[in-house]
């Protein structure tokens, strides 16, 4: 069996670096030619069920890259959403740290409550685990294949999470906008198969 990991397309708040957490912005253009070049990554492919993000940058991406058409159609998941960046929220790493004075790191710093309250990096690892199982259980004993369509910090915390490491570890996995992974197992235990791979062409 295989969970297979995409994060959501570029928008203009990915491109520019800013925390995008609850605010719901769409693809750009770039954004959607991506989501559509992962769709020969999904053809041939055994898939049980897609769950995704309910912000559009996640739902489109899905259905631009034909996941729509797994049985059950896209199931939208509330787990799935980003990291509730509080404060932070529209702001980019830079501008925070030159408001403190010092680097900021949100894995290691963590966020403030702004308009919304905002999340610890630990409550996000709940969310990832409960997706997690769902994913696992959907996979069923013929092995079939889960997709999770999501956002970049919570499917960095979420492979965190699926290794056993801390969530924190998260920092150290870049993950594209556009890309996808692999999550699977290696002599029963569970293992990273493929990051941040590009869209085809």
């Amino acid at each position: 069996m295989s969970i297979l990991l995409v994060r959501h397309g570029q928008t203009a708040w990915s491109l520019s670096g800013q925390h995008t957490g609850s605010t719901d912005v769409p693809l750009t253009q770039a954004g959607e030619d991506q989501a559509r070049r992962l769709a020969p990554v999904f053809a041939g492919r055994d898939v049980a069920a897609v769950l995704v993000s309910p912000r559009q940058r996640a739902r489109r991406t899905a259905e631009l890259a034909g996941l729509g058409t797994a049985p059950g159609g896209l199931q939208v998941d509330d787990d799935l959403v980003e990291w509730d960046y509080g404060a932070y929220e529209g702001r980019t790493t830079d501008e925070i740290s030159a408001e403190l004075g010092r680097p900021f790191s949100v894995w290691h710093d963590g966020v403030l409550p702004g308009d919304t309250p905002g999340e610890t990096v630990h409550q996000v690892a709940v969310r990832a685990r409960s997706a997690l199982r769902r994913a696992e259980a959907l996979v069923g004993p013929e092995g079939r294949d889960v997709v999770l369509v999501a956002h970049g910090h919570f499917l960095r915390i979420l492979l965190a999470t699926w290794l056993g490491l801390s969530p924190t570890a998260g920092a150290l996995f870049a993950l594209e906008a556009g890309t996808w992974g692999q999550l699977g197992h290696e002599h029963g235990r569970p293992v990273l198969e493929r990051w941040s791979v590009p869209p085809i062409g």
